[in-house]
């Protein structure tokens, strides 16, 4: 008990702010066939998104089944990959090298069952952000928002979160402006909207994770994790890792709700990191190449 209190401390948390955010039922192993990172996890929760520890290529693993489905071998394909509402579109970047040996993204799309691919942004130097529907996929892209329909649905608009030049930019009907609640001094990370479309989640760099309105207003501390994601319009998962300026050595998987109370989801005996969330589920990766599944209740 005295070695859990310690590490709780080291990470940052005050007993006063600890509190029941979720109810874990169970943390169980997944068997992957090789080493992995989880990318993302599907709305439904029933198959992982895989990438390497460098984001390179893509993989669907069926939670059920453990039948894969190799969806991109190019570089960054595992960063910030998107997945539609339903499950059944993939939204991911595209690295690759122009002649001059400079690193470019491409924007694709591929439905998962038909195997059927899209190019929704050609080659860039300057994809700076992109959000996903039921029905369309958005882009910004120097500055300028490209929005692309899925399939053969019709493109709406859909509101997109960008970081340019470490500030976060914000694009509401096809018109980008600065968002940067806590000033342009800082830069800004993990930015993503709340599952309503209400609220902005992000992380300044070196100080912690916070959520405000799609003006900039009401701007609130959610705690110092990094990484974090919604959970639920009202519950933002993340991890509180700890490092020797090398080396990740402890980090664990945490729950925090909008007023600020903060949960310890996993144990300080594994080295949790990069939560990715779907209801009853958050899925997390280890630095050894293994996936994890939290099963949760509220």
């Amino acid at each position: 008990m005295m070695r859990k209190l310690l590490f709780l401390l080291a990470l940052g948390f005050s007993m006063s702010a600890m509190g029941q955010v979720l109810n874990v039922t169970s943390i169980k192993k997944v068997n992957l066939p090789d080493k992995a990172a989880v990318a993302a996890i599907s709305p439904q929760g029933d198959y992982l998104l895989l990438t390497s520890s460098t984001n390179q290529g893509l993989t669907k693993f069926d939670l059920t089944s453990g039948q894969t489905q190799v969806l991109s071998t190019a570089m960054s394909a595992g960063h910030n990959v998107k997945i539609s509402p339903d499950g059944q579109t993939i939204v991911y970047r595209e690295g690759s090298l122009n002649d001059k040996h400079l690193r470019m993204s491409s924007l694709k799309s591929v439905n998962i069952a038909t195997g059927e691919s899209q190019m929704l942004v050609k080659p860039t130097r300057d994809l700076q952000g992109y959000a996903v529907d039921a029905t369309s996929a958005v882009a910004v892209n120097k500055g300028k928002y490209n929005k692309k329909a899925i399939g053969n649905a019709k493109a709406q608009n859909v509101p997109v979160l960008s970081i340019n030049k470490g500030q976060l930019m914000i694009t509401i009907n096809g018109k980008t402006r600065k968002l940067s609640p806590n000033g342009e001094q800082f830069s800004y990370m993990w930015a993503s909207l709340s599952p309503d479309g209400t609220k902005v989640l992000y992380y300044q760099a070196a100080h912690g994770t916070y959520v405000c309105n799609l003006d900039g207003t009401n701007v609130r501390k959610v705690g110092k994790m990094r990484a974090p994601v919604w959970y639920d319009d009202n519950t933002i998962v993340g991890m509180m890792d700890l490092d020797d300026g090398e080396y990740i050595y402890a980090s664990t998987i945490v729950a925090a709700t909008l007023d600020g109370t903060t949960q310890v989801l996993t144990g300080d005996d594994t080295i949790a990191m990069y939560p990715h969330a779907a209801d009853g589920k958050i899925a997390f990766s280890t630095p050894a190449g293994e996936a994890y599944i939290i099963n949760v209740t509220k």
